[in-house]
């Protein structure tokens, strides 16, 4: 086991150096960069994706020495090759530099915008598995029954409706539009937050996240708990199952004593990729619709901006931390199930 994981660690190496190098090289070919961005600015002219084919006739009315100057404040005055050898020294020791837009360092801006993830991600992840798993054991054991169509057809209805239309309807039913005004409108606290009990700040951070949380997470139940259902029905049906019934066990004790442990494998496997991924979860829409400033707002405007250090350094970090969830799925495997050997997987 110890060999697989050293070489699982060994092959992550090279697959975050392609997933930057590519990522980089698509970069250089994306006009209306950050210095073609300046320019324009000093100009006081409107950027314009069609017009930013040439640096130089971007540039016309500065001089030769005005542009070196442009081009070497964002670093542009080396060699494509150099400059990403250089990116990737500083990335690996966890250098991303400064933004070119926002005057902060990377990690900084990263930080600064993780509350409202973390908020939207965590609690996403923890309600789907809570509510999704012991649906899906009750749809599995009722099979076919009433309670399990018409849950299925809720759940289905739920997840053809967008996050985003779901968050605009909720604003307008619960929000003070045209109906009821029950839920605030905007941001993840009040604006007199600071001046709350502890009590009432915990309540009213709570009662901002009614709203977006319903919106995200109406569209991930049906995959969840469609999931456990087909689990649990897959290991229902086994022999196993009938022996244990047979030798006059309880419903309960066949289901929670011998199905629930083999069925709950796929489900505990991805625990470590949705846990990881519930703390740099960004959805713009979302965020757009709520007024909230998160990292998919911030990855958004970043790739609009062309702030090349936000978007590389957020996907090297995105794509470490990838690759170590995935280590870590398969590893639970051999925690839950230990019939599992990873010696002897070529």
């Amino acid at each position: 086991m110890y060999a697989y994981i050293l070489k699982r660690l060994l092959l992550m190496i090279p697959t975050l150096f392609g997933v930057m190098l590519i990522s980089f090289v698509v970069i250089q070919f994306v006009p209306g960069g950050p210095v073609e961005q300046m320019i324009s600015q000093l100009r006081g002219e409107q950027h314009s994706e069609a017009s930013s084919g040439s640096l130089y006739q971007g540039a016309r009315g500065l001089s030769k020495e005005q542009l070196e100057q442009l081009k070497s404040l964002y670093g542009f005055d080396k060699p494509a090759y150099e400059r990403f050898l250089l990116m990737m020294k500083n990335y690996v020791l966890f250098d991303f530099g400064e933004s070119y837009f926002h005057n902060r360092s990377v990690m900084e801006l990263v930080f600064s915008k993780l509350p409202v993830s973390i908020s939207l991600g965590l609690w996403t992840f923890l309600l789907t598995y809570l509510t999704c798993i012991p649906l899906g054991i009750a749809k599995a054991v009722r099979d076919g029954s009433r309670f399990d169509v018409s849950t299925s057809t809720l759940i289905l209805i739920g997840y053809a409706i967008p996050g985003f239309v779901l968050g605009i309807f909720l604003l307008v039913l619960f929000g003070g539009g045209s109906f009821w005004n029950f839920f605030p409108l905007r941001g993840l606290v009040s604006d007199h937050w600071a001046e709350l009990s502890w009590y009432a700040k915990v309540v009213d951070y709570l009662w901002h996240m009614v709203l977006p949380i319903t919106a995200m997470m109406v569209g991930s139940f049906a995959l969840m708990t469609m999931l456990t259902k087909n689990s649990f029905l897959e290991e229902i049906r086994k022999q196993y199952v009938l022996t244990a019934r047979v030798k006059g066990l309880g419903e309960n004790q066949v289901l929670y004593k011998h199905v629930f442990r083999n069925a709950i494998i796929p489900l505990v496997t991805g625990f470590p990729g949705a846990f990881i991924a519930a703390f740099f979860t960004g959805s713009l829409l979302i965020e757009t619709v709520f007024s909230l400033d998160g990292l998919g707002l911030l990855s958004y405007e970043s790739v609009i901006k062309r702030d090349y250090p936000v978007v590389l350094g957020t996907l090297y970090v995105f794509t470490l931390l990838g690759l170590i969830a995935k280590l870590l799925a398969d590893l639970s495997y051999v925690l839950i199930d230990p019939r599992i050997q990873f010696g002897k997987i070529d």
